[in-house]
Protein backbone atom coordinates (compact mmCIF):
# COMPACT_ATOMS: atom_id res chain seq x y z
CA UNK A 1 0.00 0.00 0.00
CA UNK A 2 1.48 3.20 -0.84
CA UNK A 3 2.25 5.94 1.76
CA UNK A 4 0.23 9.43 1.92
CA UNK A 5 3.17 11.70 0.95
CA UNK A 6 6.59 10.46 0.09
CA UNK A 7 9.47 13.18 0.48
CA UNK A 8 11.71 11.59 -2.09
CA UNK A 9 15.88 11.83 -2.61
CA UNK A 10 16.89 14.70 -0.45
CA UNK A 11 19.43 14.91 2.46
CA UNK A 12 17.87 13.94 5.60
CA UNK A 13 19.12 16.01 8.54
CA UNK A 14 17.06 14.34 11.69
CA UNK A 15 17.65 17.30 14.20
CA UNK A 16 19.59 15.39 16.69
CA UNK A 17 23.16 17.08 15.35
CA UNK A 18 23.90 14.49 12.93
CA UNK A 19 25.20 15.07 9.48
CA UNK A 20 22.92 14.87 6.85
CA UNK A 21 22.38 11.58 5.52
CA UNK A 22 20.68 10.79 1.87
CA UNK A 23 17.17 9.05 1.85
CA UNK A 24 13.87 9.09 1.66
CA UNK A 25 10.56 10.53 4.37
CA UNK A 26 7.67 8.87 4.01
CA UNK A 27 4.11 10.45 5.97
CA UNK A 28 1.19 9.11 6.79
CA UNK A 29 -1.79 10.57 8.72
CA UNK A 30 0.29 13.60 9.84
CA UNK A 31 3.49 10.97 11.30
CA UNK A 32 6.43 10.34 9.97
CA UNK A 33 6.15 6.36 9.09
CA UNK A 34 9.62 5.31 7.13
CA UNK A 35 12.76 6.82 6.64
CA UNK A 36 15.44 5.48 4.36
CA UNK A 37 17.18 4.55 0.79
CA UNK A 38 13.70 3.48 -0.46
CA UNK A 39 10.77 3.94 1.46
CA UNK A 40 8.13 3.02 -1.30
CA UNK A 41 5.92 5.26 -3.54
CA UNK A 42 3.72 7.53 -2.46
CA UNK A 43 0.02 8.97 -3.34
CA UNK A 44 1.55 12.51 -3.45
CA UNK A 45 5.26 13.22 -3.62
CA UNK A 46 7.91 16.13 -3.15
CA UNK A 47 11.19 15.62 -5.35
CA UNK A 48 14.32 16.78 -3.20
CA UNK A 49 16.90 16.43 -4.69
CA UNK A 50 19.73 18.92 -4.08
CA UNK A 51 17.67 20.11 -1.12
CA UNK A 52 17.92 19.18 3.02
CA UNK A 53 14.76 17.71 4.54
CA UNK A 54 14.57 18.52 8.18
CA UNK A 55 12.52 19.00 11.19
CA UNK A 56 10.34 22.03 11.53
CA UNK A 57 11.87 24.90 12.92
CA UNK A 58 10.38 25.79 16.69
CA UNK A 59 10.35 29.07 17.33
CA UNK A 60 10.58 29.61 21.11
CA UNK A 61 10.42 33.43 21.97
CA UNK A 62 7.11 35.05 19.55
CA UNK A 63 4.19 37.46 20.92
CA UNK A 64 1.77 36.05 18.42
CA UNK A 65 -0.81 36.23 20.72
CA UNK A 66 -2.63 39.25 19.19
CA UNK A 67 -1.90 38.60 15.77
CA UNK A 68 -2.88 34.93 15.77
CA UNK A 69 -6.49 36.10 15.96
CA UNK A 70 -6.87 37.48 12.54
CA UNK A 71 -3.43 36.05 10.65
CA UNK A 72 -3.71 32.25 11.56
CA UNK A 73 -1.21 31.61 9.12
CA UNK A 74 1.34 33.42 11.88
CA UNK A 75 3.17 35.32 8.91
CA UNK A 76 5.94 35.83 8.24
CA UNK A 77 7.63 33.15 10.34
CA UNK A 78 5.83 30.77 8.28
CA UNK A 79 7.62 31.49 5.29
CA UNK A 80 11.27 30.70 7.23
CA UNK A 81 10.53 27.20 7.88
CA UNK A 82 8.56 27.59 11.56
CA UNK A 83 5.90 24.83 12.36
CA UNK A 84 5.48 25.16 16.15
CA UNK A 85 5.53 28.73 18.12
CA UNK A 86 5.68 29.69 21.55
CA UNK A 87 3.55 32.85 22.87
CA UNK A 88 3.02 34.64 25.90
CA UNK A 89 6.83 35.57 26.82
CA UNK A 90 7.86 37.85 28.89
CA UNK A 91 5.58 38.01 31.29
CA UNK A 92 2.79 39.92 28.99
CA UNK A 93 -0.42 37.67 28.34
CA UNK A 94 -4.02 37.77 27.79
CA UNK A 95 -4.94 35.64 30.50
CA UNK A 96 -5.64 34.68 32.83
CA UNK A 97 -7.96 38.07 32.49
CA UNK A 98 -11.47 39.18 33.90
CA UNK A 99 -13.67 40.80 31.55
CA UNK A 100 -13.19 44.08 33.05
CA UNK A 101 -9.28 44.02 32.51
CA UNK A 102 -9.22 43.11 28.77
CA UNK A 103 -8.50 46.64 28.02
CA UNK A 104 -5.44 47.33 30.48
CA UNK A 105 -4.00 43.99 29.32
CA UNK A 106 -4.16 45.14 25.95
CA UNK A 107 -2.86 48.75 26.59
CA UNK A 108 -0.16 46.79 28.31
CA UNK A 109 0.83 44.74 25.23
CA UNK A 110 0.85 47.42 23.64
CA UNK A 111 3.53 49.60 25.61
CA UNK A 112 5.67 46.69 26.20
CA UNK A 113 5.47 44.86 22.54
CA UNK A 114 4.43 47.55 19.96
CA UNK A 115 1.01 45.77 18.59
CA UNK A 116 -1.93 48.51 18.26
CA UNK A 117 -4.47 48.05 21.38
CA UNK A 118 -7.47 48.31 19.11
CA UNK A 119 -6.20 45.82 16.83
CA UNK A 120 -5.77 43.01 19.73
CA UNK A 121 -9.04 43.93 21.39
CA UNK A 122 -11.48 44.34 17.89
CA UNK A 123 -9.09 40.54 16.39
CA UNK A 124 -9.16 38.21 19.29
CA UNK A 125 -12.72 37.02 20.30
CA UNK A 126 -12.16 37.75 24.14
CA UNK A 127 -14.25 34.52 25.33
CA UNK A 128 -12.21 33.05 27.83
CA UNK A 129 -11.50 34.30 31.89
CA UNK A 130 -9.21 31.51 32.72
CA UNK A 131 -6.18 30.05 30.88
CA UNK A 132 -7.59 26.96 29.21
CA UNK A 133 -10.55 28.63 28.10
CA UNK A 134 -7.91 30.85 26.25
CA UNK A 135 -6.07 27.63 24.67
CA UNK A 136 -9.82 26.61 24.25
CA UNK A 137 -10.54 29.80 21.78
CA UNK A 138 -7.06 29.70 19.98
CA UNK A 139 -7.88 25.99 18.69
CA UNK A 140 -11.39 27.50 17.44
CA UNK A 141 -9.35 30.17 15.36
CA UNK A 142 -7.62 26.69 13.32
CA UNK A 143 -4.06 28.32 12.87
CA UNK A 144 -1.71 26.71 10.54
CA UNK A 145 1.31 26.21 13.19
CA UNK A 146 1.59 24.30 16.06
CA UNK A 147 1.22 27.13 18.81
CA UNK A 148 2.00 26.69 22.63
CA UNK A 149 1.41 28.89 25.24
CA UNK A 150 3.01 30.34 28.59
CA UNK A 151 1.25 32.08 31.38
CA UNK A 152 2.26 35.72 32.13
CA UNK A 153 3.31 36.80 35.42
CA UNK A 154 1.79 40.78 34.76
CA UNK A 155 -1.93 38.99 34.09
CA UNK A 156 -1.52 36.61 36.96
CA UNK A 157 -0.19 39.37 39.47
CA UNK A 158 -3.43 41.63 38.42
CA UNK A 159 -5.97 39.29 38.48
CA UNK A 160 -4.73 38.08 42.23
CA UNK A 161 -3.68 41.74 43.40
CA UNK A 162 -5.94 44.38 41.25
CA UNK A 163 -4.40 47.64 41.07
CA UNK A 164 -1.78 46.64 43.70
CA UNK A 165 -0.06 44.55 41.48
CA UNK A 166 1.61 47.32 39.79
CA UNK A 167 3.39 49.28 42.73
CA UNK A 168 3.17 47.07 45.82
CA UNK A 169 4.68 43.50 47.11
CA UNK A 170 2.34 40.98 47.50
CA UNK A 171 1.39 39.17 51.31
CA UNK A 172 2.42 35.84 51.87
CA UNK A 173 -0.96 35.01 50.92
CA UNK A 174 -1.19 36.45 48.22
CA UNK A 175 1.94 34.83 46.46
CA UNK A 176 0.52 31.35 47.33
CA UNK A 177 -3.08 32.52 45.18
CA UNK A 178 -0.68 33.52 42.22
CA UNK A 179 1.33 29.81 42.80
CA UNK A 180 -2.08 27.90 42.27
CA UNK A 181 -3.53 29.93 39.55
CA UNK A 182 -0.31 29.53 37.55
CA UNK A 183 0.08 25.39 38.26
CA UNK A 184 -3.76 25.35 36.70
CA UNK A 185 -2.58 26.91 33.80
CA UNK A 186 -0.51 24.54 33.39
CA UNK A 187 -2.52 22.14 34.43
CA UNK A 188 -5.04 23.66 31.59
CA UNK A 189 -2.30 23.29 29.06
CA UNK A 190 0.27 26.20 29.44
CA UNK A 191 3.68 25.06 28.91
CA UNK A 192 5.26 27.11 31.29
CA UNK A 193 5.42 30.44 33.39
CA UNK A 194 7.20 33.88 31.79
CA UNK A 195 8.01 36.77 33.83
CA UNK A 196 9.87 40.20 33.46
CA UNK A 197 12.31 42.64 35.24
CA UNK A 198 13.35 44.59 32.08
CA UNK A 199 12.47 48.17 33.18
CA UNK A 200 12.07 50.20 29.78
CA UNK A 201 9.04 47.79 29.11
CA UNK A 202 6.08 50.16 31.04
CA UNK A 203 2.61 50.12 31.14
CA UNK A 204 0.36 53.09 29.23
CA UNK A 205 0.52 55.24 32.04
CA UNK A 206 4.62 54.94 31.99
CA UNK A 207 4.65 52.99 35.26
CA UNK A 208 6.63 49.45 35.60
CA UNK A 209 4.27 46.54 34.32
CA UNK A 210 3.05 44.26 37.34
CA UNK A 211 6.12 42.13 38.57
CA UNK A 212 9.20 44.23 37.72
CA UNK A 213 10.02 44.73 41.13
CA UNK A 214 8.19 41.52 42.72
CA UNK A 215 10.62 40.17 45.58
CA UNK A 216 12.25 37.17 44.42
CA UNK A 217 10.54 34.84 46.92
CA UNK A 218 7.29 35.47 45.19
CA UNK A 219 8.91 33.97 42.03
CA UNK A 220 10.67 31.15 43.83
CA UNK A 221 6.98 30.24 45.22
CA UNK A 222 6.05 30.15 41.86
CA UNK A 223 8.59 28.15 40.18
CA UNK A 224 7.99 25.07 42.93
CA UNK A 225 4.16 25.17 41.27
CA UNK A 226 5.21 25.08 37.65
CA UNK A 227 8.42 22.92 38.56
CA UNK A 228 6.39 20.42 40.17
CA UNK A 229 4.46 20.01 36.50
CA UNK A 230 7.39 19.81 34.86
CA UNK A 231 6.50 23.31 33.03
CA UNK A 232 9.16 26.05 31.65
CA UNK A 233 10.15 29.18 33.83
CA UNK A 234 10.74 32.52 31.26
CA UNK A 235 12.67 35.03 32.43
CA UNK A 236 13.01 38.71 30.54
CA UNK A 237 15.78 40.01 32.82
CA UNK A 238 17.42 43.43 34.34
CA UNK A 239 21.15 42.71 34.25
CA UNK A 240 22.17 46.10 35.47
CA UNK A 241 21.31 44.21 38.70
CA UNK A 242 23.97 41.64 37.62
CA UNK A 243 24.51 40.12 40.85
CA UNK A 244 20.84 39.20 41.87
CA UNK A 245 20.13 38.23 38.39
CA UNK A 246 22.65 35.60 38.38
CA UNK A 247 21.59 34.55 41.67
CA UNK A 248 17.64 34.57 40.76
CA UNK A 249 18.21 32.13 37.81
CA UNK A 250 20.30 29.53 39.54
CA UNK A 251 17.79 29.44 42.38
CA UNK A 252 14.91 29.46 39.87
CA UNK A 253 16.30 25.84 38.24
CA UNK A 254 17.51 24.92 41.76
CA UNK A 255 13.80 25.57 43.13
CA UNK A 256 11.62 24.34 40.31
CA UNK A 257 13.78 20.97 39.34
CA UNK A 258 12.66 22.43 35.53
CA UNK A 259 13.85 24.42 32.88
CA UNK A 260 14.71 28.14 33.00
CA UNK A 261 14.95 29.99 29.63
CA UNK A 262 16.41 33.46 30.04
CA UNK A 263 16.99 36.22 26.71
CA UNK A 264 20.50 37.38 26.68
CA UNK A 265 23.19 39.36 24.22
CA UNK A 266 26.54 40.51 24.41
CA UNK A 267 27.98 43.70 25.24
CA UNK A 268 29.86 46.23 22.60
CA UNK A 269 33.41 44.77 23.13
CA UNK A 270 34.69 42.02 21.77
CA UNK A 271 35.50 40.55 24.75
CA UNK A 272 31.87 40.47 26.03
CA UNK A 273 30.63 37.09 23.60
CA UNK A 274 33.35 34.82 25.51
CA UNK A 275 32.42 36.12 28.86
CA UNK A 276 29.11 35.69 28.26
CA UNK A 277 29.36 32.42 27.23
CA UNK A 278 31.19 31.55 30.28
CA UNK A 279 28.91 33.23 32.10
CA UNK A 280 26.08 31.18 30.45
CA UNK A 281 28.14 27.92 30.58
CA UNK A 282 28.12 28.14 34.92
CA UNK A 283 24.50 29.30 35.10
CA UNK A 284 23.99 25.72 33.52
CA UNK A 285 26.31 23.80 35.76
CA UNK A 286 26.15 21.25 38.24
CA UNK A 287 22.72 19.66 36.52
CA UNK A 288 21.00 23.26 36.38
CA UNK A 289 18.67 22.76 33.18
CA UNK A 290 19.49 26.47 32.00
CA UNK A 291 19.21 27.61 28.40
CA UNK A 292 18.81 31.45 26.59
CA UNK A 293 18.28 32.87 23.50
CA UNK A 294 19.60 35.94 21.26
CA UNK A 295 19.30 37.43 18.19
CA UNK A 296 21.01 35.81 15.74
CA UNK A 297 22.39 39.36 14.40
CA UNK A 298 22.63 43.13 15.37
CA UNK A 299 19.58 43.83 16.31
CA UNK A 300 17.31 47.01 16.83
CA UNK A 301 15.25 48.91 15.04
CA UNK A 302 14.36 49.64 11.39
CA UNK A 303 14.61 52.92 10.34
CA UNK A 304 13.11 53.94 6.65
CA UNK A 305 11.37 56.30 5.04
CA UNK A 306 8.13 53.84 4.79
CA UNK A 307 8.53 53.26 8.38
CA UNK A 308 10.55 54.97 11.22
CA UNK A 309 12.32 58.16 11.04
CA UNK A 310 15.34 58.46 13.02
CA UNK A 311 14.88 62.26 14.75
CA UNK A 312 12.29 63.40 16.94
CA UNK A 313 12.49 67.27 15.43
CA UNK A 314 9.50 69.58 14.72
CA UNK A 315 9.77 68.53 10.82
CA UNK A 316 10.48 64.77 11.13
CA UNK A 317 6.91 65.47 13.73
CA UNK A 318 5.39 66.84 10.18
CA UNK A 319 7.10 64.19 7.97
CA UNK A 320 5.57 61.12 10.41
CA UNK A 321 2.21 62.36 9.93
CA UNK A 322 2.34 61.90 6.24
CA UNK A 323 1.79 58.89 3.86
CA UNK A 324 4.38 57.32 1.95
CA UNK A 325 3.63 59.37 -1.35
CA UNK A 326 3.57 62.76 1.11
CA UNK A 327 6.94 61.98 2.69
CA UNK A 328 8.60 61.33 -0.79
CA UNK A 329 6.70 64.64 -2.40
CA UNK A 330 8.06 66.51 1.62
CA UNK A 331 11.79 65.58 1.33
CA UNK A 332 12.12 66.09 -2.53
CA UNK A 333 11.15 70.05 -1.91
CA UNK A 334 14.47 72.13 -1.02
CA UNK A 335 13.10 73.99 1.36
CA UNK A 336 11.76 71.27 3.45
CA UNK A 337 14.82 69.02 3.10
CA UNK A 338 16.27 72.07 4.99
CA UNK A 339 14.32 72.43 7.70
CA UNK A 340 14.80 68.64 7.80
CA UNK A 341 18.61 68.67 8.11
CA UNK A 342 18.50 71.46 10.58
CA UNK A 343 16.36 69.51 12.68
CA UNK A 344 18.69 66.39 12.40
CA UNK A 345 21.48 68.65 13.81
CA UNK A 346 20.00 69.77 16.95
CA UNK A 347 16.93 67.77 17.59
CA UNK A 348 17.26 64.18 19.85
CA UNK A 349 18.32 61.22 17.27
CA UNK A 350 16.97 58.02 17.95
CA UNK A 351 20.12 56.05 17.24
CA UNK A 352 23.68 56.62 16.99
CA UNK A 353 24.82 56.74 13.05
CA UNK A 354 27.61 55.07 14.19
CA UNK A 355 25.38 52.19 14.71
CA UNK A 356 23.01 52.65 11.93
CA UNK A 357 23.46 50.25 8.61
CA UNK A 358 22.09 50.16 5.22
CA UNK A 359 20.43 47.26 4.53
CA UNK A 360 21.57 47.55 1.11
CA UNK A 361 19.41 47.14 -2.10
CA UNK A 362 20.23 43.67 -3.07
CA UNK A 363 17.31 40.77 -3.03
CA UNK A 364 18.84 40.18 0.45
CA UNK A 365 19.61 42.15 3.27
CA UNK A 366 22.83 43.22 4.45
CA UNK A 367 22.88 42.64 8.19
CA UNK A 368 26.79 42.44 8.76
CA UNK A 369 28.19 45.90 7.12
CA UNK A 370 31.30 46.72 8.82
CA UNK A 371 31.65 49.79 10.92
CA UNK A 372 33.13 51.84 7.97
CA UNK A 373 29.87 50.90 6.38
CA UNK A 374 27.95 52.95 8.96
CA UNK A 375 25.64 55.51 8.25
CA UNK A 376 27.87 57.66 9.88
CA UNK A 377 30.88 56.39 7.89
CA UNK A 378 28.99 56.62 4.58
CA UNK A 379 27.90 60.66 5.15
CA UNK A 380 31.27 61.29 6.26
CA UNK A 381 32.89 59.76 2.82
CA UNK A 382 29.93 62.00 0.99
CA UNK A 383 30.75 64.83 2.50
CA UNK A 384 27.48 65.10 3.97
CA UNK A 385 25.39 65.41 7.16
CA UNK A 386 23.96 61.84 8.06
CA UNK A 387 20.64 62.86 7.38
CA UNK A 388 21.54 64.16 4.16
CA UNK A 389 22.73 60.85 3.06
CA UNK A 390 19.46 59.31 4.49
CA UNK A 391 17.18 61.79 2.88
CA UNK A 392 19.37 61.00 -0.02
CA UNK A 393 19.36 57.50 0.05
CA UNK A 394 15.69 57.88 0.75
CA UNK A 395 14.57 60.18 -2.47
CA UNK A 396 16.99 57.45 -4.79
CA UNK A 397 15.28 54.05 -3.82
CA UNK A 398 11.69 55.73 -3.62
CA UNK A 399 11.73 55.39 -0.21
CA UNK A 400 12.59 51.85 -0.04
CA UNK A 401 15.27 52.01 1.25
CA UNK A 402 15.91 50.59 5.23
CA UNK A 403 18.26 51.06 7.48
CA UNK A 404 18.85 49.03 10.65
CA UNK A 405 19.54 50.21 14.25
CA UNK A 406 22.29 47.60 15.87
CA UNK A 407 21.11 48.41 19.79
CA UNK A 408 21.71 44.88 21.06
CA UNK A 409 25.03 42.21 19.60
CA UNK A 410 26.44 45.58 18.23
CA UNK A 411 29.70 43.20 17.98
CA UNK A 412 29.66 40.42 15.15
CA UNK A 413 32.98 39.37 16.49
CA UNK A 414 31.18 39.45 20.24
CA UNK A 415 28.06 37.30 19.17
CA UNK A 416 29.96 34.70 16.77
CA UNK A 417 31.67 33.47 20.26
CA UNK A 418 28.44 33.77 22.66
CA UNK A 419 26.71 31.37 20.26
CA UNK A 420 29.69 28.70 20.85
CA UNK A 421 27.79 28.15 24.00
CA UNK A 422 25.82 24.84 23.58
CA UNK A 423 23.14 26.63 25.87
CA UNK A 424 22.63 29.37 23.58
CA UNK A 425 20.29 29.40 20.82
CA UNK A 426 20.13 32.18 18.14
CA UNK A 427 16.24 32.09 18.12
CA UNK A 428 15.23 35.75 19.52
CA UNK A 429 12.89 37.12 16.60
CA UNK A 430 10.06 38.41 18.23
CA UNK A 431 7.82 37.71 15.78
CA UNK A 432 4.30 39.48 16.19
CA UNK A 433 5.85 42.38 18.59
CA UNK A 434 7.16 45.76 17.77
CA UNK A 435 5.76 44.77 14.18
CA UNK A 436 6.55 48.81 12.75
CA UNK A 437 10.06 48.90 14.52
CA UNK A 438 11.86 45.45 14.41
CA UNK A 439 11.86 42.24 11.63
CA UNK A 440 13.97 39.76 13.07
CA UNK A 441 11.51 36.85 12.70
CA UNK A 442 13.37 35.73 9.65
CA UNK A 443 15.84 34.07 12.45
CA UNK A 444 15.90 30.90 10.26
CA UNK A 445 16.84 32.10 7.46
CA UNK A 446 20.13 33.77 8.39
CA UNK A 447 21.41 31.19 11.01
CA UNK A 448 21.25 28.68 7.83
CA UNK A 449 22.64 31.36 5.32
CA UNK A 450 24.92 33.35 7.12
CA UNK A 451 26.51 31.21 10.30
CA UNK A 452 26.41 27.57 8.09
CA UNK A 453 26.84 29.07 4.75
CA UNK A 454 28.95 31.89 4.66
CA UNK A 455 30.77 31.34 8.27
CA UNK A 456 30.68 28.07 8.99
CA UNK A 457 30.48 28.49 12.55
CA UNK A 458 27.80 25.99 13.12
CA UNK A 459 27.63 22.47 10.71
CA UNK A 460 24.14 21.51 9.11
CA UNK A 461 23.42 19.22 11.88
CA UNK A 462 24.19 21.91 14.37
CA UNK A 463 22.24 24.46 13.06
CA UNK A 464 19.38 22.19 12.64
CA UNK A 465 19.84 20.48 16.15
CA UNK A 466 19.75 24.40 18.17
CA UNK A 467 16.64 25.30 15.55
CA UNK A 468 13.95 22.16 16.21
CA UNK A 469 14.85 19.62 18.66
CA UNK A 470 16.77 21.71 21.32
CA UNK A 471 13.94 24.13 21.73
CA UNK A 472 11.74 21.28 21.38
CA UNK A 473 13.05 20.08 24.24
CA UNK A 474 13.24 23.43 26.14
CA UNK A 475 9.23 23.63 25.43
CA UNK A 476 8.97 19.74 26.53
CA UNK A 477 7.52 18.58 23.58
CA UNK A 478 8.43 14.68 23.25
CA UNK A 479 6.23 14.17 19.72
CA UNK A 480 8.21 16.84 17.85
CA UNK A 481 12.09 18.25 16.69
CA UNK A 482 13.63 15.00 15.27
CA UNK A 483 12.65 13.08 11.96
CA UNK A 484 12.09 9.68 13.09
CA UNK A 485 9.38 7.32 12.45
CA UNK A 486 6.25 7.99 14.99
CA UNK A 487 7.46 11.46 15.09
CA UNK A 488 5.10 14.24 14.61
CA UNK A 489 5.47 15.05 10.43
CA UNK A 490 6.44 18.61 11.14
CA UNK A 491 9.21 18.94 8.08
CA UNK A 492 11.13 21.63 5.62
CA UNK A 493 12.08 21.04 2.33
CA UNK A 494 15.08 23.32 1.47
CA UNK A 495 17.83 24.55 -0.90
CA UNK A 496 21.31 25.09 1.63
CA UNK A 497 22.65 27.07 -1.36
CA UNK A 498 19.53 29.36 -1.53
CA UNK A 499 17.51 29.59 1.28
CA UNK A 500 18.14 33.45 2.91
CA UNK A 501 15.48 36.34 4.23
CA UNK A 502 14.59 38.81 1.52
CA UNK A 503 14.25 42.51 1.85
CA UNK A 504 11.59 43.70 4.68
CA UNK A 505 8.86 45.46 3.19
CA UNK A 506 5.86 47.72 4.97
CA UNK A 507 2.42 46.59 4.66
CA UNK A 508 -1.12 47.74 6.38
CA UNK A 509 -2.47 44.54 6.55
CA UNK A 510 -3.24 44.81 10.49
CA UNK A 511 -6.84 45.52 11.87
CA UNK A 512 -7.41 49.01 10.95
CA UNK A 513 -5.10 49.50 8.78
CA UNK A 514 -1.60 49.37 10.92
CA UNK A 515 1.44 49.16 9.52
CA UNK A 516 3.91 46.16 10.38
CA UNK A 517 6.65 44.78 8.59
CA UNK A 518 6.96 41.88 6.73
CA UNK A 519 9.55 39.61 5.67
CA UNK A 520 9.67 36.83 2.83
CA UNK A 521 12.30 34.53 2.01
CA UNK A 522 14.25 32.08 -0.32
CA UNK A 523 15.05 28.42 -0.99
CA UNK A 524 12.47 26.58 0.90
CA UNK A 525 10.71 24.11 -1.42
CA UNK A 526 7.97 23.05 1.47
CA UNK A 527 7.45 23.50 4.61
CA UNK A 528 4.78 20.83 6.26
CA UNK A 529 2.79 21.09 9.51
CA UNK A 530 1.35 17.58 10.76
CA UNK A 531 1.42 16.22 7.56
CA UNK A 532 0.30 19.06 5.31
CA UNK A 533 1.62 21.10 3.28
CA UNK A 534 1.44 24.72 4.54
CA UNK A 535 4.31 26.81 2.56
CA UNK A 536 4.81 25.80 -1.30
CA UNK A 537 7.56 27.46 -3.38
CA UNK A 538 7.22 30.37 -1.04
CA UNK A 539 3.37 30.79 -0.79
CA UNK A 540 0.55 29.79 1.71
CA UNK A 541 -1.39 26.99 0.59
CA UNK A 542 -4.50 27.78 2.55
CA UNK A 543 -3.62 24.46 4.64
CA UNK A 544 -4.76 25.04 9.00
CA UNK A 545 -3.15 21.57 9.87
CA UNK A 546 -1.81 23.31 13.01
CA UNK A 547 -2.27 22.32 16.93
CA UNK A 548 -2.80 23.79 20.35
CA UNK A 549 0.10 21.82 22.03
CA UNK A 550 -0.90 21.95 25.58
CA UNK A 551 1.36 20.49 28.17
CA UNK A 552 1.40 17.37 29.96
CA UNK A 553 3.75 16.29 32.44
Amino acid sequence: MPHELVIRGGELVDGTGAEPIAGDLAIDDGTITAMGPDVGRGDREIEAEGHLVTPGFVDIHTHLDAQIGWDPACTPVSWHGVTTVMMGNCGVTFAPCRETDRELLAGMMETVEDIPKDAILGGLPWDWEDYGGYLDALERLAPSLNVAGLVGHCAVRFFVMGERAVEEQATAEEKLEMADLVGKAVDAGAVGFSTNRYPPHVLPDGRSIPGTYADASELLEIAKAVGARGGLLQNVLDFQQFEFTAKLLRDLAETSGSRVLFSFGTAPDTESGKRHAAFLDSLAAEGRDISAVTQPRGSGFVFGLQGMLPVAGRSWRELRGMDLAARLAAIRDPDFQRRLVEDAKTARRSAPPEQVFWMGDGETPNYTASADESLAAMAQAAGEHWSETFLRMSHESQGRALFTFRMFNVNHDALRDLLKSPHMFPILGDAGAHVSQIMDAGWASFVLSHWVREEGLFSVGEAIRRMTSGPARIMGLADRGTLAPGMRADVNVLDPAQVAERQPEIVHDFPGGAPRFIQRSKGYRATLVNGEVNVLDGEHTGARAGKVLRHQA
